[in-house]
Formats: C-alpha cells, sequence, structure tokens
C-alpha cells in the first residue's frame, strides 16, 4: 500500500536519511564549494522546519521512500527539498508528491535547484514548471530563499504558471 501523507514531527531522522542518501547523487555535480558532509544536518533541517516547510512523505509499505517541502513565503509557495530515496526513483513517488503539493496551492508555484542537476530540472519541466530567465532568477532567489550569493550563481528558478505566457 502506498499514500502520501504530511510528515509526522517525529519523521526528522527519516527526513534527513532520504535527503542525505538522495543527495549523493550532486556530489562531483555542483560545484565542490557548495558541498558539504552531510548534505543536510539537524540543524539545518531544524531551520527549515521553524522557517514553516511542511514535509510531505511518500510511504509504500509502512516505509517513507520519499518526502518533498512546500513553504508559504510572501506571495508564492516554494518547493523544498525534493527527495526520493535511492533505489526507489524514477517509479512515479516525485510526481506524486509534487502532485499532492501542487492540489495544496492556488499560488505561483517557485522551486531553484543547482544548474548543473539536469534530471532535477528534467523532472520539474515534465511537471508543467518553466525556467525563469537569468536576470530573473537572481531576483527571485534574493527575495524568496536564503542562500549565499555563490549558490545564486550556480543555481535555476523554475515556476508554476511560468512567470510570462511564451512568445
Amino acid at each position: 500500500m502506498q499514500a502520501v501523507r504530511q510528515c509526522r514531527n517525529d519523521e526528522g531522522s527519516t527526513i534527513l536519511e532520504i535527503i542525505n542518501a538522495a543527495a549523493e547523487a550532486y556530489r562531483g555535480v555542483i560545484p565542490t564549494d557548495r558541498w558539504h558532509e552531510p548534505y543536510m544536518r539537524l540543524q539545518e533541517l531544524d531551520v527549515e522546519l521553524s522557517a514553516g516547510v511542511a514535509f510531505w512523505a511518500y510511504e509504500q509499505a509502512g516505509k517513507v521512500i520519499g518526502v518533498m517541502g512546500i513553504q508559504s513565503v510572501r506571495d508564492v509557495d516554494l518547493i523544498r527539498h525534493a527527495y526520493v530515496r535511492p533505489g526507489t526513483q524514477r517509479r512515479g513517488v516525485g510526481a506524486a508528491l509534487i502532485g499532492q503539493l501542487r492540489s495544496l496551492s492556488s499560488r505561483r508555484m517557485l522551486v531553484g535547484t543547482w544548474a548543473a542537476a539536469v534530471w532535477a530540472i528534467a523532472f520539474y519541466q515534465k511537471h508543467g514548471f518553466v525556467l525563469v530567465s537569468p536576470e530573473e532568477k537572481i531576483e527571485l532567489l534574493k527575495t524568496y530563499w536564503t542562500i549565499p550569493d555563490r549558490q545564486i550563481e550556480t543555481s535555476v528558478v523554475l515556476a508554476h504558471p511560468p512567470l510570462r505566457a511564451p512568445a
């Protein structure tokens, strides 16, 4: 049996386990000065939760195999920390999670990811998100996220619906 549900307060270690295991895909892909071990620490997760990130889980046979967060910031909802446990990827887990988050929001949704993570960009595009221009990216990252300039340089932002109608 499978289900998408909101994560419970006692599932922090599970969220971290999935994020850190799945983030291995970024090792050697993102700039080395942005990589750290572990990819996310408990204190970072606590900061995210305190900032209003609500995590959703994809549970299969009683085991959480994917997580994705949503955070309301000003006039948009951000998709945050979308990860699926290695070995269970490409089976619809991410699609189910993003579908759930999109059903929760009637506002524009934004997601930031590493520019070199072509698989992540393709996933979001498959689900209706559109890359914003480099100029818009900088403005959006500085408006809705709190990240260092180096991360801004090496990231992209996708929007749903698009910021502009196609030409």
